[in-house]
């Protein structure tokens, strides 16, 4: 293996490292801050109305990041955007571990 490549193997690690940090949140604290959450999303995230996304069972590090991106303004949604304005990142931890460790969509067979 070239230099080249492995320099560019090392480089997308991190890179997807950094896209995706480790969250580690706690699902117990999680499932205590959810309550405003389940108005729109469910109790479990899996929301009965196809007007909002069903967020249980999809990834913790996936829920982090997009929780992180309502707050900073890269994500455009006024509701989620007024909703995460006064959590802490250790509130959207816990949030996503929450979400995160509850059944999601499954596959009919």
């Amino acid at each position: 293996m070239t230099m080249r490549k492995k320099t560019a193997g090392a480089a997308l690690a991190l890179l997807s490292v950094a896209a995706f940090p480790a969250v580690g949140g706690d699902p117990a604290a999680g499932k205590e801050k959810s309550t405003v959450c389940a108005a729109c999303h469910g109790p479990d995230g899996n929301s009965p109305s196809p007007e909002f996304p069903r967020i249980g069972g999809q990834y913790e590090e996936y829920l982090y990041q997009a929780l992180l991106d309502y707050k900073a303004g890269k994500r455009k949604n006024p509701i989620m955007t007024a909703q995460v304005e006064n959590l802490t990142p250790a509130d959207l931890g816990d949030l996503a571990a929450y979400f995160a460790s509850q059944k999601g969509l499954y596959q009919k067979r």
